[in-house]
């Protein structure tokens, strides 16, 4: 049962601990701090911050869900649904919060958004597979 928790609700829980200043400064300014920093052959210097680890976060999870999606289960089915709740969370706060109006939060929203098309799509297409016409 516990496999039918959609797991793009930590990636939404991440962002809104950051907002709320567990990760040093809150609100919009924590998710330019910067994690780490690398010096490049080319000279350039590439920097990590915390709103592109959340959504690092986001595109891994992304992959274990749709991973989730080719079982076929009385949870998956649950874990559709919930996943469907969890999109609609972030539209919502997306719509009516102030810092989630933010590049970053648009873009976890996105992928929580392919994660619900996706694995309904995964889902139907394995389904599809299953069945089997005898004569």
């Amino acid at each position: 049962m516990v496999a039918a928790i959609p797991l793009m609700i930590v990636p939404f829980v991440l962002y809104n601990l950051a907002m709320l200043g567990v990760f040093g400064a809150g609100g919009i300014a924590a998710l330019q701090n910067e994690v780490m920093s690398l010096s490049m052959l080319s000279g350039a210097i590439w920097t990590l911050s915390v709103g592109d680890v959340f959504i690092l976060v986001a595109l891994v999870v992304l992959f274990i869900e749709i991973l989730k999606a080719t079982r076929n289960g009385s949870g998956s089915l649950l874990n559709h649904m919930l996943s469907m709740l969890v999109f609609i969370a972030f539209l919502v706060e997306f719509l009516l919060v102030r810092n989630a109006a933010t590049q970053n939060f648009f873009i976890l929203m996105t992928v929580a958004f392919i994660d619900v098309v996706g694995g309904f799509a995964v889902s139907i297409r394995s389904a599809g597979r299953d069945v089997s016409i005898g004569l």
